[in-house]
């Protein structure tokens, strides 16, 4: 009781002296910043999800080909999830000057679960949907009342039933997967389904159940339904449903991640500064406890006590700051306002308060077990330090405590184990780098050598601070120049003109005739691409079957048709990450997608056997690729080399770009051409843009969090050289050097070491970029000349205006109250 009544008198006095504070704002910082970020970033996930989620209107479907069991619906209804159940349909809707093939959805009361329909009315004006169409109504999609000439309040026929026209649909959720949504949409309400008639013994429909409601019970209810579908049944969410989306959405998620984890990582750079300082200022007070009695547990006892207090402290203040400051992020930024984000999980906080502890425990034991070795001799013999001290052994466990906690927040390995490597080879090359620099500088025969040699004199140090400036400079760098050209390039991958319709079936004798078209209507002809249906029947010569895999995806695709094509060049979008493209196109090869490769378990040189229209053929797998789904261009699962198809019959598809204004060519592509499909994609490349302006706005909140976490850094590794700088000052304002003599030394040595820092910063922010180019959002970078000379520019002026600030006094203090200090 006594140990800790003296720990918290010295702690009163720390803190009246200002001792603890460099130490608290890092370690309030590492925890604010790091709380902030997971709680924004959550929040941020949550609503991306949910927005995504609106391409289903669900979080989770069930379709089938059958009516669904009951239970399915019953076990999500125990579970406490919300759902309901609509049918699928392409039917002929018949009306006084024609017909027209539409595909109807009919659905319950409350759809949908998830997004909204909106409706336009006569004016033009636009509304959100209350409800379902009312019974003998539908509503109907702009594609429909186009085509057929028809206007609200017309009345159709579908089946039996005579149903008015109620309202114009703009915008709908649930959007048909892949080639499904070939024709107009119509609407009604399932309890006019019957009186249609339309349902018939081997009728066309397809069921779905719809699911919605909490994340942990949805995944429930996926892991309980992945056990009992059957054949005929598919369970997907959006990312089984969108491959364009689930990449956007595994995009947004690393990039959010590696902000959070570039606020962690300087947040503990700082700390670990601010703890070195903290832990050289108190030896003197350790001697004197020493000296008077005190055994070497007891002052372990009384630190160890001071820190786990004032660290508790800081950690819970860092969480509520954390929380207030996403708050405030949110309610005050029109962009995130408006989206009405989900509330944050309290997993975030626990993180952040638990990585607080780690991080404090792990930059300051070890010190703190030194220190209770301090010698009494010190009290008489100030170069005596910590006993058997090693700063390099401090940060070893101080990284190790750090990589740790780095690996857990990444979520995933290999991004962690990546990003870690590459973070510590270059702290440890820049720090080498700097380290060579000052002393080939104290070298050099020009004027001025005292700069150089002072900084070449404590050359460990100081190779540490232009580190520590340099992960400053680079949070910096990352939050202008780097982040604003990444985001421009990520967005210009889908520019305004990206494909947002497809074509197929194109028969190989309207090519021509199809590209004339599209001249006559002042449109870019479209790349047409060849297209052959088969079914894999076997790898390695087995016979495969859906019963031989247990995931639902996996036996889906073997129990349909692929898409294969054919082609000598790999087409753009495609690259090629396992095995080589093929050189001779004359062999029978195949390039798989990596994956559906993983999904069916297929590898470099397996054979595969297909089925097309009752002719089989077998080739080898040479190599595996990765498409960019998100170009909204057309892409294959698999490719083979061109003479392998050349004598099977074969239709065409290509994806093509229609401007609002000229929507009536669509329709009359149709008229001119009646066998082809058509197919919409703009819902989807609407909801990749919406992912990405999102992204970019979130980007700009956690990286002003980064921010801050890089201007702690800049101040505890200016703040860490004080000290010393002020004793320096004294020996020379002792030996004759005025004020302006010392300022002038100091402005001289912070041009270095800003230099420096400037540079290294550079080349580490635009290795990051490149990285996040390369590996996350698979888009070209490389940084201007310009951004080099503002790194090195803004560094020098960055370190001299904040390194002259800092040491104001060491050039005005008086020489006797330091030395006799």
């Amino acid at each position: 009781m006594n140990t800790l009544r003296l720990a918290m008198a010295m702690l009163r006095r720390d803190w009246r002296a200002g001792e603890w504070r460099v130490l608290l704002m890092a370690l309030l910082l590492a925890v604010g910043s790091i709380s902030t970020v997971g709680l924004f970033a959550d929040r941020v996930r949550q609503a991306l999800q949910q927005e995504s989620h609106a391409l289903l209107g669900a979080d989770l479907r069930v379709s089938s080909v059958h009516p669904l069991p009951p239970a399915y619906r019953e076990e999500a209804q125990r579970l406490g999830l919300r759902g309901l159940e609509t049918a699928v349909f392409p039917s002929m809707v018949t009306y006084p000057s024609g017909s027209l093939l539409v595909e109807v959805q009919a659905v319950e009361q409350g759809y949908p679960l998830r997004g909204k329909l909106v409706l336009g009315d006569e004016d033009g004006t636009e509304h959100q949907a209350q409800g379902v169409p009312e019974r003998g109504t539908l509503w109907a999609d702009a594609r429909m009342l186009r085509r057929s000439g028809l206007q609200p309040g017309d009345v159709v026929n579908l089946g039996k039933l005579p149903l008015r026209v109620a309202a114009r649909v703009v915008r709908d959720v649930d959007q048909a997967v892949g080639f499904a949504s070939i024709a107009p949409r119509v609407m009604l309400n399932h309890d006019d389904l019957a009186a249609t008639g339309l349902l018939q013994p081997g009728s066309r429909i397809n069921y779905r159940l719809l699911v919605a409601g909490e994340a942990a019970q949805v995944e429930h209810l996926r892991t309980w339904l992945q056990a009992r579908v059957q054949a005929g049944e598919k369970l997907e969410d959006v990312r089984d449903a969108r491959p364009e989306i689930r990449q956007a959405l595994e995009r947004a998620e690393h990039f959010l991640g590696l902000a959070a984890l570039m606020a962690f990582v300087l947040a503990g750079v700082a700390l670990a500064l601010a703890a070195r300082r903290f832990i050289g200022r108190h030896l003197d007070a350790c001697a004197v406890m020493r000296c008077v009695g005190a055994t070497q547990a007891q002052v372990l006892r009384i630190f160890l006590y001071q820190f786990l207090i004032l660290g508790m402290a800081a950690i819970a203040l860092g969480a509520a700051l954390g929380f207030a400051a996403q708050a405030v992020l949110v309610s005050t930024v029109a962009a995130m306002r408006d989206a009405n984000l989900p509330l944050p999980g309290w997993l975030p906080l626990a993180q952040a308060t638990a990585s607080g502890l780690a991080l404090l425990l792990g930059f300051t034991f070890l010190p703190l077990w030194q220190l209770k070795r301090v010698s009494p001799l010190r009290v008489i013999r100030r170069e005596l330090g910590l006993p058997g001290a090693n700063a390099g052994l401090m940060y070893a466990s101080g990284g190790v405590v750090l990589s740790a906690l780095f690996l857990w927040h990444a979520g995933s390995l290999k991004l962690g184990l990546t990003v870690l490597g590459g973070l510590a080879a270059g702290l440890l090359l820049f720090g080498l780098i700097a380290w060579l620099c000052l002393r080939a500088l104290a070298a050099l025969p020009v004027g001025r050598r005292h700069v150089f040699a002072n900084l070449a004199r404590h050359g460990r140090s100081n190779a540490v601070q232009i580190v520590a400036l340099s992960l400053g400079g680079m949070a910096l760098l990352l939050l202008t120049m780097v982040r604003a050209e990444l985001m421009q390039n990520w967005r210009d991958r889908l520019p305004p003109d990206a494909p947002n319709h497809f074509i197929v079936n194109v028969q190989p004798d309207q090519r021509a005739a199809l590209r004339t078209f599209f001249a006559q209507h002042k449109l870019a002809a479209p790349e047409l691409f060849p297209m052959v249906r088969g079914r894999l029947i076997a790898i390695n010569q087995r016979n495969v079957s859906a019963s031989d895999y247990a995931e639902p995806n996996a036996r889906n695709m073997i129990e349909r048709e692929f898409n294969l094509s054919w082609s000598d060049v790999l087409p753009e979008g495609n690259k090629v990450v396992q095995g080589q493209w093929w050189d001779k196109p004359g062999e029978a090869e195949l390039s798989v997608e990596e994956g559906i490769a993983r999904t069916l378990g297929i590898r470099l040189g397996d054979t595969l056997t297909y089925d097309v229209a009752g002719s089989q053929f077998s080739a080898r797998v040479t190599n595996l690729r990765k498409l960019r789904w998100d170009s909204m261009r057309v892409n294959f699962f698999v490719i083979t080399t061109p003479a392998l198809l050349a004598d099977y019959p074969a239709s065409y598809i290509s994806s093509f770009y229609l401007p609002p204004e000229q929507a009536r060519a669509g329709d009359a592509l149709l008229k001119a051409f009646p066998n082809l499909l058509v197919i919409d994609t703009e819902a989807i490349i609407t909801q990749v843009r919406h992912i990405m302006d999102q992204i970019a706005q979130t980007l700009t909140a956690i990286f002003l969090f980064t921010l801050l976490s890089g201007v702690a850094v800049l101040y505890a590794a200016l703040l860490a050289t004080q000290d010393e700088r002020i004793y320096q000052a004294a020996i020379l304002r002792t030996l004759g050097a005025d004020s302006r003599y010392l300022r002038r030394l100091h402005l001289g040595e912070f041009a270095v070491l800003g230099a420096l820092s400037g540079l290294f910063a550079a080349a580490g922010a635009a290795l990051l970029g490149w990285v996040l180019a390369r590996n996350v959002l698979e888009i070209p970078y490389a940084p201007s000349p310009l951004f080099w000379l503002v790194a090195l520019a803004g560094g020098m002026a960055t370190v001299m205006l904040a390194g002259s600030l800092a040491t104001r006094r060491a050039a005005r203090m008086p020489p006797l109250q330091v030395l006799a200090a």
